[in-house]
């Protein structure tokens, strides 16, 4: 789809700056300050920050458009995947961040993430390590989390996190984003053990949802996202899916720390929740956000 006029509000000329690649779906309520946490110690050219507003029907864009420096361009379609594809083609620098509308880091962070990856031998990906913000939640969101958060799959994955550099190298291993929910995982699919790094003294903090029911369809709306791409990375050859590995709750978390494993009780049954719900929702439309829409509440824009 062709995107409609492009706002542009004093877009920094540098030789070389970091583009952030920002897609956003009505997050008038976050994207104010994350866009502010961004800025804020920027060296002039140091960002080419783009934020491609898609499907809104908030104020997102007016938003977006009040932060000096900042591109904003109006994508028509709600959908995460082809507003990066939309923002790229104005991004302009390397490396490539692609930052979710919700995650507040300071440009100390895009330095630090740019930073392990100079150098002739340099990873291609690099991400910061997370904390899931549980405070408040309801008891089952919690236990979930406490197994979650503790999964080998999240701390050697690129996914999760909501913020990833590539290197220029990095971005040259595909031509754009599929059509897909699971954007972080075909990241993940494209760079192997060698070629990334988590750089420890980068945290981003990922909102957990307020509410179980939020919880229960963001995990279908994951494993729906998860199937649909390693289906379509089987059908078209076209690179290689981390498996699902649907024990290691049990082996790499409960087993050695068994005084979790009320707190597993819970994670099975959201998680075999999330896996009927996934299976009767595949097939259906076009992947769409699906994201939890709780904790957009949390902050104003």
């Amino acid at each position: 789809m062709t995107p409609v006029p492009v706002a542009t509000v004093g877009r920094m000329s540098a030789v070389s700056p970091v583009s952030v690649v920002i897609a956003a779906h009505d997050e008038e309520a976050v994207i104010g300050h994350t866009l502010d946490t961004l800025l804020a110690g920027a060296a002039p050219g140091e960002l080419d920050v783009v934020v491609a507003a898609n499907g809104c029907r908030d104020r997102t864009v007016q938003v977006a458009e009040q932060r000096p420096g900042v591109t904003v361009v109006e994508v028509a379609r709600a959908s995460k995947t082809h507003a990066l594809n939309v923002a790229e083609r104005l991004a302009t620098g390397f490396p490539r961040i692609y930052l979710d509308a919700d995650i507040a880091v300071p440009v100390t962070a895009v330095r630090a993430l740019c930073a392990a990856l100079e150098g002739p031998s340099a990873p291609l990906v690099a991400v910061p390590a997370r904390h899931l913000e549980t405070r408040g939640r309801p008891w089952p969101v919690r236990g979930y989390t406490a197994i979650h958060r503790r999964l080998p799959a999240f701390e050697e994955g690129l996914f999760g996190r909501g913020m990833i550099a590539v290197s220029q190298a990095g971005r040259a291993r595909f031509d754009a984003f599929p059509e897909v929910v699971a954007d972080d995982l075909f990241l993940d699919s494209l760079f192997g053990a060698s070629e990334r790094v988590q750089v420890p003294e980068v945290t981003t903090t990922v909102q957990t949802p307020l509410r179980t029911a939020d919880l229960s369809r963001r995990l279908a709306r994951v494993r729906r996202g998860n199937a649909a791409l390693r289906d379509r990375v089987q059908t078209e050859g076209t690179g290689t899916v981390r498996d699902a590995d649907r024990w290691s709750w049990l082996r790499d978390v409960v087993v050695p720390r068994p005084w979790l494993a009320p707190a597993a009780l819970v994670y099975v049954a959201l998680s075999a929740r999330a896996a009927l719900e996934a299976r009767h929702q595949r097939g259906g439309a076009a992947p769409a956000w699906g994201r939890d829409e709780s904790t957009r509440t949390l902050r104003a824009g």
